[in-house]
């Protein structure tokens, strides 16, 4: 704080002298850009200077790669100047009245003070500290306080970020939801509505051969019964991919379970969970998992697949790794799906897929 003072006395010093040489430049419309260009180039050097005892002395962790504006550090210096004369004053009052106890205590050894004076002055003198201390302590808070709000985004600009950051989610939450709409219409239509449509020929040609040849007829049965068991399996395939009622019934344990079972390539899992998951987190772990998962079978060339689900505190993270060529493209329309899915709960997707591999998938979800 004596060095903040004497920062403070430079500063007002820099304010007069260079106030005084660059006013009438400053009043002159053609001259004032270049004036407040010098300006602030002292006042940036200045403010470099608090930043620097703020983080020696102090501890103090700012953003790297924020930078002030000019009005800001401007208006961050005339405060810091005001800070600092008040602390210099405080910290003199301060020694002045140190000088005037140890000049007490001298005369109390010496015999020169009447003792019945010396209730009064300790009375006094110790409500004097008192406001004394508690004004160096609030100078002290206010010195971090202004360093806070120039060195790093104040509030307002903290709230307008988390608005663009909230409305950048939602806009990548109605795409993901747009894509997984398409997903499951091109699944019935190409999957499903083909497989009733054979289904549907199958039955017919049976139904007009039932009298002509119906050894023909019970051989088209029969092979309309495999079709319609195949067209239930693929129906429950789509329903498992665009929800699993295991998901809420049994839990994200189980449904992993499933997601296991379903894929093509040896899935290790590993689950780490004590007690129940929100449902949001649940069901984005379980898409983060499920679409990673068939990247990997379908893209990678990967021989084995390995998941961790594991809650540290309030975040759930969520890894899988597969040994595949790698070289996933984050823009991609699942995982960019996945991006949006997690911001949405304020959690953060990582993507580490160099050329060769191995690929590695990881999501951090806040559960609180």
């Amino acid at each position: 704080m004596l060095i903040g003072c004497a920062t403070a006395l430079l500063v007002l010093a820099y304010f007069l002298v260079t106030g005084a040489a660059l006013g009438p430049f400053l009043l002159w419309p053609r001259t004032r850009p270049d004036a407040l260009g010098f300006l602030m180039g002292g006042a940036r050097r200045l403010a470099a200077l608090e930043h620097r005892r703020r983080s020696v002395f102090f501890g103090d962790r700012f953003p790297e790669h924020y930078e002030a504006s000019g009005p800001k550090i401007l208006r961050f210096l005339a405060v810091r100047c005001y800070d600092g004369l008040l602390c210099t004053m405080v910290l003199a009052l301060l020694a002045f009245g140190a000088a005037l106890a140890a000049l007490l205590v001298s005369g109390a050894v010496r015999g020169t003070l009447d003792w019945a004076e010396l209730p009064t002055q300790v009375l006094l003198g110790g409500v004097l500290l008192f406001l004394d201390l508690q004004g160096l302590l609030s100078l002290v808070s206010l010195d971090a306080r202004i360093a806070r709000e120039c060195f790093g985004p104040s509030e307002h600009e903290r709230l307008r970020a988390r608005i663009e950051e909230l409305a950048v989610s939602r806009a990548a939450v109605v795409r993901a939801v747009d894509a997984e709409r398409r997903r499951i219409e091109r699944d019935l239509h190409d999957g499903v509505q083909q497989r009733l449509v054979a289904l549907a020929m199958l039955l017919g040609r049976a139904r007009r051969c039932r009298e002509r040849d119906p050894e023909r007829a019970d051989a088209l049965l029969l092979q309309a019964h495999r079709e319609s068991q195949d067209v239930l399996t693929e129906l429950r395939e789509v329903a498992w991919r665009a929800y699993p009622s295991a998901l809420d019934s049994l839990g994200l344990e189980e449904a992993l379970g499933g997601v296991a079972e379903r894929c093509a390539i040896p899935l290790r899992t590993e689950y780490d969970v004590a007690g129940p998951l929100p449902g949001p987190v649940r069901t984005a772990a379980y898409f983060v998992v499920c679409e990673a998962v068939t990247n990997a079978a379908k893209h990678s060339g990967a021989s084995a697949v390995s998941v961790r689900v594991a809650r540290r505190g309030p975040v759930l993270t969520v890894r899988v790794e597969d040994d595949g060529s790698g070289g996933a493209d984050p823009a991609g329309s699942g995982l960019s799906g996945l991006l949006g899915r997690v911001a949405a709960l304020d959690g953060v997707l990582h993507l580490d897929s160099p050329p060769g591999g191995p690929t590695t998938v990881t999501a951090e979800l806040p559960c609180a």
